[in-house]
């Protein structure tokens, strides 16, 4: 959030509670999300997903109205119940039409959706908040009744509900989870979300501030370039996808992350913001293959619940990364932070590298660019 420092202000809060602020949206994701993967295989995705977006929609306006910081948190720990459900719901709905190579191509497409759109809101936030206040950036959230309304309307969800008792559902699933490719892969979105939102998310607005004294415009510039690059990697992820392994996109894309962010800490603000630019390339081709590997292994009557679970994985990362940054602010100074952080998530790429997890060959049912694509749905 680029108005993250002028909402501290105006509540009087110190710089260090900037973790909280963030991790408020996310916690209750954590286990929202399995259960709402759980109802979806049970229910039908677009059952599951309108009153997601109506909660997201709803309550995200409110924060605008917040009386105090306390009420502020309360609003967004209510309003990610509604977030919880949106990223994996989308994910399983492609997953329920589309497989392989036609698969990872949709799913780099809507991860290039919502990082173009993370492209444009930091400066949006930016100008709004400079204009008139960070109070009426709560007003986009609104946008998500919209959907809710075009979902209803036009959302073809032909998913018949699968009446699996509920214990042999949930023993199914975690011995799905409990498989080392499907754990590793769960425990890397964690990381790359811990990542994303503790780091460049909390941590870089605020190093953007005291550091460099850029004003909330300025920062959201900053924060927008990372979502471009971002945007271009995703689009064509399925070209790497068909030639590259799935351990070596993580391994690289993870070594990737290190390197930028100690680059961030040590460097110009003309350094950071090419880091931050080389650093979305990663996350461009990351997010969209880890959500693939999950989608690849899933079995149908159980995808809705394990990418759920990968969702609920991702909100530990959203959570305890702004948590762990506003702790270590408390304690260091933010360039610091980052490169620590950025050395550590180095060591962590080469871990993945040579433990050979994961899928070390071109991944089975990707099919080479030019061929056939198939649709299961």
């Amino acid at each position: 959030m680029s108005s993250t420092p002028e909402i501290l202000q105006s509540f009087g809060e110190p710089v260090s509670r900037a973790g909280l602020l963030i991790a408020a949206g996310t916690v209750t994701g954590i286990i929202a999300a399995p259960v709402i993967g759980f109802l979806a295989d049970r229910y039908g995705r677009k059952r599951i997903l309108v009153p997601c977006l109506l909660v997201f929609g709803t309550f995200g306006s409110l924060g605008g109205f917040s009386s105090s910081f306390e009420w502020l948190l309360v609003i967004r720990v209510i309003q990610g119940l509604g977030s919880a459900g949106l990223i994996n719901l989308v994910v399983v709905l492609i997953a329920d039409h589309w497989s392989g190579l036609e698969r990872a191509r949709l799913l780099g497409q809507n991860a290039a959706v919502i990082t173009g759109v993370a492209a444009v809101f930091p400066f949006l936030g930016g100008v709004t908040t400079d204009l008139v206040g960070w109070r009426w950036n709560f007003a986009y959230y609104g946008m998500a009744l919209l959907v809710a309304a075009v979902v209803v309307r036009f959302l073809d969800d032909p998913w018949v509900g699968r009446w699996v008792p509920v214990g042999r559902q949930f023993r199914l699933a975690i011995a799905e989870v409990a498989t080392p490719v499907n754990a590793v892969t769960m425990a890397l979105g964690a990381l790359t979300f811990f990542v994303m939102f503790g780091l460049f998310l909390t941590l870089i607005p605020i190093h953007l501030d005291l550091v460099f004294d850029l004003n909330p415009t300025k920062r959201g510039l900053v924060a927008a370039i990372p979502a471009l690059t971002s945007t271009a990697t995703a689009l064509t992820v399925s070209w790497f996808r068909a030639r590259l392994s799935v351990g070596f996109l993580v391994a690289t894309g993870l070594g990737v992350f290190g390197a930028a962010f100690v680059a961030m800490g040590l460097g110009s603000l003309w350094l950071l913001v090419v880091a931050a630019a080389v650093y979305g390339l990663a996350e461009g081709l990351m997010v969209p293959t880890l959500q693939d590997l999950v989608a690849e292994r899933a079995p149908e009557d159980l995808r809705g619940v394990l990418m759920a679970l990968w969702v609920g994985g991702l909100r530990i990362g959203q959570t305890t990364g702004p948590l762990f940054v506003g702790a270590a602010i408390g304690l260091w100074s933010t360039g610091t932070v980052l490169v620590l952080s950025g050395a550590t998530t180095g060591f962590l790429a080469v871990a993945v590298a040579v433990s050979g997890v994961l899928p070390s060959g071109r991944p089975v049912g990707l099919e080479v660019p030019g061929s056939s694509a198939h649709a299961t749905g």
